[in-house]
């Protein structure tokens, strides 16, 4: 049987790729810059962040790939397309390519773009796989750290190199994925352990250390903590933070060795016994360990259905989830990938500090769901649809907040949709296990978040017109008018899906109330 330090070592493993591989939630820190660099406008920059969406039209070749290549191959070959994506564009803003046009980087932004596709398509099978019983916990947990990648580049290139951040985040976008998925890629293949009797207090201990990062990461992202410690002190951090998780598989292990050698002494013990009640001893001692495989495990009852992409096309629950995420967290991507511009027009300097914000409560956003699964495994297990309502409300009322012109309503506003996003996106993994089933999982998913690089070039492409607007020919836009008109367009498509969440939590309610 495999070891359980092996078993938690690949939920690190996945923690840490998906803390690396939110590559593109880092690029409105730099597009300010990378739009002078390349003498761009604002609806050519606002294309190349759609570029960046528009990879996940093709996620679901990781889907298929994640059904008939090893684990850790689809993982390298994520690794190398980023590589390939961000580190050709790193080239040409050095000056050591000159060939390259507009839409050379255009395509190498796609292709970045669709390397996160497959690095988080590994992350869920394995998330799903290694942890069945837990799997809702795993995922969200896991996916949290996502949230945090954002911060953590953000964090590395003010200690590194805070006057190039354009070139400092490419380099580093090309490169991470890379180092790191080569050092777990032998961790990241399913284990199956049957004797799960202490994944809930492994999880427990977790959420505390995952809870203490995210309290950290949100106060280290405040302008008052920035003022005091040095870049630095926050860099040692929040890689202090990244490396914390390590403390569970080393738990597990040090527990397996007390037990090892608790068994040795235990067969000394009775070897002296005679042959029938040492075998009586033995005896109990298997039941005792029979009866311990099944302790504390959480099973999943319900109804769940097994579902190809072809009958789920014709399902009304999957347009109405479809469309509760394109007007949810699909909005909230576009409002965060147009963060860097809309600091810009309000006169507010803190771009890299709002990225952080939002990075930060995006993480606990995306955590929010894996608690609640946590601690409602033995009870009714509460609607996902519901959930996505509830939090959508709140963002429908951030969007209509952000027309005031105060920089206190644009950091409000920004961890609120931040939050929102968070808890859409990680909700939406296990949503599409309840409702599809897990067999066909990876090319499921990847054909739901389809929605992202269609709602990325609808709404960021009106955002970038109506911004063109108000330019007037100078090139860019200062003042609260530049994005007004956009806010609340944005806001009522929000109150639209908000609506459309009611009526998905109608309609799946029956299906919620008899799982446990």
């Amino acid at each position: 049987m495999p070891s359980l330090t092996l078993q938690w070592l690949s939920l690190v493993a996945i923690i840490w790729l998906q803390a690396i591989s939110g590559t593109n939630t880092d690029f409105p820190t730099y597009s300010s810059q990378l739009k002078q660099i390349l003498s761009i406008s604002q609806v050519q920059l606002n294309n190349l962040a759609f570029a960046s969406d528009a990879g996940k039209l093709f996620g679901w070749f990781s889907g298929l790939a994640a059904i008939y290549l090893p684990l850790w191959l689809v993982l390298i070959i994520g690794s190398f397309l980023g590589l390939i994506g961000y580190g050709v564009q790193f080239i040409f803003i050095t000056n050591q390519v000159s060939s390259l046009s507009y839409w050379h980087v255009f395509l190498l932004t796609f292709l970045a773009g669709n390397s996160i596709c497959w690095i988080n398509t590994v992350c869920y099978v394995i998330a799903i796989r290694n942890f069945l019983s837990y799997r809702q916990v795993a995922v969200g947990l896991s996916t949290s750290y996502q949230g945090l990648s954002a911060k953590l580049y953000n964090n590395i290139v003010d200690f590194v190199s805070p006057n190039n951040k354009a070139k400092s985040f490419l380099f580093l976008n090309s490169l991470v994925p890379v180092v790191v998925g080569l050092i777990v890629a032998p961790l990241v293949r399913e284990i199956e352990v049957k004797n799960p009797k202490h994944s809930s207090v492994c999880f427990a201990l977790m959420f505390v250390i995952t809870i203490a990062t995210g309290i950290y990461a949100v106060i280290s992202s405040l302008q008052f903590f920035t003022n005091k410690v040095s870049s630095l002190g926050v860099f040692i951090g929040i890689i202090v933070s990244i490396l914390l998780p390590l403390l569970l598989p080393i738990s597990v292990k040090i527990k397996e060795l007390l037990d090892s050698w608790h068994k040795k002494s235990e067969r000394l013990r009775v070897y002296n016994f005679t042959m029938e009640e040492n075998t009586n001893y033995e005896g109990r001692t298997e039941n005792e360990v029979k009866d311990g495989e099944d302790s504390g495990e959480f099973q999943v009852v319900g109804v769940m259905e097994e579902i190809g992409v072809k009958l789920m096309l014709r399902r009304i629950n999957f347009w109405l989830y479809f469309f509760v995420y394109f007007f949810g967290a699909t909005i909230g991507l576009v409002f965060l990938n147009n963060l860097g511009q809309i600091a810009e027009s309000r006169g507010c300097l803190a771009t890299s500090s709002l990225v952080s914000l939002s990075s930060s409560f995006g993480f606990f956003g995306r955590l929010i769901p894996s608690l609640i699964d946590y601690f409602n495994r033995e009870k009714r297990t509460i609607s996902r649809p519901a959930t996505m309502m509830a939090v959508m409300a709140p963002t429908a009322c951030a969007f209509f907040l952000l027309l005031n012109k105060t920089d206190l309503a644009l950091y409000i506003s920004t961890a609120v949709i931040g939050v929102s996003t968070g808890v859409i996106t990680s909700s939406a993994v296990s949503t599409t296990t309840e409702l599809f089933g897990t067999k066909n999982f990876s090319v499921n998913h990847n054909v739901v978040v389809a929605n992202i690089p269609m709602g990325s070039f609808l709404f960021g492409y009106s955002a970038a017109l109506l911004y063109h607007k108000e330019e007037h020919g100078e090139g860019s836009c200062m003042g609260m008018e530049c994005y007004s008109k956009t806010f609340i367009i944005w806001g009522s498509f929000c109150c639209l899906g908000t609506f459309l969440a009611l009526i998905l939590h109608f309609r799946t309610r029956k299906f919620y109330s008899t799982k446990h």
